[in-house]
Parts: C-alpha cells; structure tokens; sequence
C-alpha cells in the first residue's frame, strides 16, 4: 500500500529542494517559492538551522515540508520532532527509514543501481530517489530501473530542472527533485525575487508525461 503522501507529491511533480549557506537565504527562498505557487518543500540539513526552518515552515497550512539529507537517526528524529512529513536521504539508512514509518511520514532514501534500490524497498521505502540522476544516466536510466520496478515511486534528483524534468516524468519518475536554478544562491542574496518566481513558474508549468 502506498503512502497517503505519495499522491499529493505526483500532483506537485516538483519538489524544490533548498541547499543554501545560511538560514536567512533559505528563509527567503522557501517564502518566496510558496509565493509562486508551490506548496512543497525540500529544506535540506546541511543548511544552517533547519530544523528550526523546518519548524517554522510546517507550521504554516498548505505547505508540506520535508527534510533532506538526513545524516543519522538522531537528525531524523529532530526533523520529525519538528513537523517534517518527509525525510530524504543520498543513500539508504534502514534505521531512518524505520523511523520515518514509524511517525507515519514518507520515507525517500536515495538509490541509483537496481541491489541499492532493492536494498532500500527492503527497508520500507516509500518513494526512491534516484541520486544522483544526472550523472547515473538521466531519464534514459530512469526508464531502465522502471521497467525492473515498475511499480516503484522514483524521484530522480540532481542535475534536473525545468528543461529536462518533462523527460524524466516521460521515462517514469512520479515527480522531481530540482534545486539549482530554483533555489540559486546568489539571485536570491540578490535580492532577485523576480528571476526566482519565474523559475518557479516554470517549473510549475511541467506537464505530467
């Protein structure tokens, strides 16, 4: 049985997921992309103060936040502890998986050959996040793992935006994780508001293949 969560991040096919240097920049982006319509966020742990982010932003009605790059059980917990719906991690952790499960939040450790991906459905993940998808093959790589799993939740991340997502929703993936022109650093120290909600706009306008 799939996570509740699971259709509400197909509807989104975008999840943005905000890296920055410090929590004032992330803050930033995090308003401003809810600004632009999006209602799912990705705040990662090698961000200064996320889980105190994390805390504020799930707070809010009709955001669902999550945390990425959960290290341990005990960032895990934290991030629970604070309001996260969903825990994301680069590589398997079952006892972080478990943990997810057990506060009823979707579980999407980071996978890219098909015994990691095994590795990580044995362990009860919910989604799989294909990392790093770029350099692991792209959508054509999506497409392949599909057609071994071809009832697995993949989000690939990392190298994906606005331009190549369509192709990686064509191959398969039930949604994308995109940081990079969606949360750049320095239009947002900018102050460049404008350039952050187009991407955004863009990147809400991808059609679901």
């Amino acid at each position: 049985m799939s996570h509740p969560l699971l259709p509400v991040l197909r509807r989104a096919r975008v999840v943005p997921v905000i890296r920055t240097s410090t929590a004032a920049l992330a803050a930033t982006a995090c308003a401003w992309l809810r600004e632009a319509g999006m209602t799912v966020l990705e705040i990662t742990l090698t961000t200064p103060d996320a889980v105190a982010l994390i805390r504020e932003f799930a707070a809010e009605p009709g955001l669902l936040v999550g945390a990425g790059t959960v290290p341990d059980e005990a960032a895990a917990e934290a991030c629970l502890a604070a309001g996260a719906r969903f825990l994301v991690t680069p590589w398997v952790d079952p006892g972080v998986i478990a943990l997810a499960r057990a506060a009823g939040a979707c579980a999407m450790p980071g996978a890219m050959t098909p015994t990691e991906i095994r590795a990580a459905l044995a362990a009860g993940a919910d989604v799989v996040k294909i990392f790093p998808a770029s350099s692991a093959g792209g959508p054509a790589h999506v497409k392949a793992v599909r057609a071994v799993f071809p009832d697995v939740a993949f989000c690939p991340t990392g190298g994906v935006d606005a331009a190549n997502a369509p192709a990686y929703l064509a191959a398969g993936a039930a949604f994308v994780g995109i940081g990079g022109r969606l949360v750049d650093e320095a239009r947002i120290a900018a102050g460049d508001k404008s350039a952050i909600l187009r991407a955004a706009r863009e990147a809400l306008g991808i059609e679901q293949a």
